[in-house]
């Protein structure tokens, strides 16, 4: 019935078009130009609506959660969404202070904070580790490293309060 109502109704808008379209000089009927103005109207309409019969809105409800609300699509995407430009964000950041490592620190300075945080291997040492495969103190490392942090917080712009 709804879809029905819904043909009516674009019928009527075609209609309209025709009304105010029409033009008998043309030699035509009013009654034939309307006829096919209001099945191209129908038939427009058919063509965008099988179109659009594959898309989905964000809004479409696709289940419930454990209280029973509703959750929308754009509910699961906006979070995937948060996630993706957390990850940009930290690729970023990794790129900028990759960069600033080799930009604004000594040799020594970045063997020590490439070691203690990791990069690239992704194996963060400790202090002390960093001292033994070094071969120099404990305190130094810790002296270096501070130093360095503060070199590329200045170099990259970077408060630290």
């Amino acid at each position: 019935q709804e879809d029905m109502d819904d043909l009516i109704s674009i019928g009527t808008i075609g209609l309209i078009k025709a009304i105010n379209t029409f033009n008998n000089r043309k030699g035509a009927k009013l009654a034939t130009y309307a006829a096919k103005c209001i099945d191209n109207e129908i038939l427009m309409q058919i063509r965008s609506s099988s179109r659009r019969k594959g898309e989905i809105s964000l809004q479409d409800p696709i289940g419930q959660d454990s209280e029973g609300n509703e959750i929308t699509l754009c509910d699961v995407i906006c979070k995937d969404q948060d996630t993706v430009i957390e990850t940009v964000n930290a690729r970023i950041n990794a790129e900028n202070l990759h960069e600033g490592i080799g930009m604004f620190l000594t040799p020594r300075e970045q063997t020590v904070i490439r070691l203690r945080y990791g990069i690239p291997d992704g194996r963060e040492r400790t202090q002390l580790e960093v001292s033994c495969l070094m071969g120099i103190s404990r305190s130094y490392i810790s002296r270096i490293e501070k130093k360095a942090m503060m070199k590329l917080a200045q170099g990259l712009g970077i408060r630290i309060s």
